[in-house]
């Protein structure tokens, strides 16, 4: 595996695609070393912010040179990425995390559901898994990376309101779409993972998850992120793992949610 550093990236592009929602590439080396379900982190340059902000890569570009970030503006850090213009130097540390096993998904129907800003990090998969069936959840009809999905896999569209396709979450779509996957993979809210692995349980699918969680180091040592899990950590010895190192993607019968 290679070993994580800190590199200098280079804003190629920067769109809005939604309320709060940025749409960043990044010309990188680390580019050639992305799984589907990795992330960086991207350090921001006002010194008030000294922590790296956690970022799920969407996808990378055929070339393999860049790396594309869709990501929500939440705090000071965010708000500052989203001001960057085309040229600019930046400072990334990656490429962090495990990723979705792919492996897993070789042959079998595959079902993506993504909520919200769990949204992202779902496309790269969906671009290198062969039947998949993608299903995302918004608030509204105003939504993000809709026609990207729609290009690698077939898509069905969850809203809160009702606006746009099944009124509910992706757990209702995928049930009035009468599939039954061989695996599902998934990425989102808390609510929305526990329903999932409640759902895979039942139904004897295998699931794996995408645990969105705060992060401060993003290498393991700070356990600031961690989740219970039934075997036991053997960096702390006790039942939890470090969802920055460990995961982000857990096998959903192995962690306790």
């Amino acid at each position: 595996m290679p070993q994580k550093k800190k590199t200098t990236a280079v804003v190629r592009s920067q769109t809005k695609l939604s309320e709060g929602i940025y749409d960043m590439w990044l010309e990188t080396e680390l580019a050639r070393q992305v799984r589907p379900g990795q992330f960086i982190g991207v350090y921001p340059t006002d010194k008030s912010t000294l922590l790296p902000r956690p970022i799920s890569i969407c996808e990378v570009n055929e070339e393999k040179t860049a790396l594309r970030l869709v990501y929500r503006v939440a705090g000071a850090g965010t708000a500052e990425f989203s001001g960057w213009q085309a040229g600019r130097q930046v400072q990334v540390l990656g490429v962090l995390g495990n990723g979705y096993p792919l492996e897993a998904g070789s042959g079998k129907c595959v079902a993506l559901l993504g909520g919200g800003i769990g949204v992202p990090p779902l496309l790269e998969t969906a671009k290198e898994l062969p039947q998949v069936h993608t299903f995302l959840g918004y608030r509204s009809a105003d939504t993000f990376l809709q026609e990207d999905f729609a290009r690698y896999s077939t898509l069905h569209i969850a809203t809160e309101d009702g606006s746009l396709g099944t009124k509910g979450n992706v757990l209702d779509a995928l049930l009035k779409s009468g599939l039954k996957p061989d695996v599902i993979m998934a990425c989102g809210p808390m609510p929305m993972l526990r329903a999932i692995k409640q759902y895979a349980e039942k139904e004897g699918i295998e699931a794996y998850i995408s645990l969105e969680e705060r992060m401060a180091c993003g290498v393991g040592a700070c356990l600031g992120c961690v989740v219970k899990t039934k075997g036991i950590d053997a960096h702390s010895h006790v039942h939890n793992a470090r969802i920055c190192t460990d995961g982000p993607v857990f096998n959903a019968k192995e962690v306790e949610i």
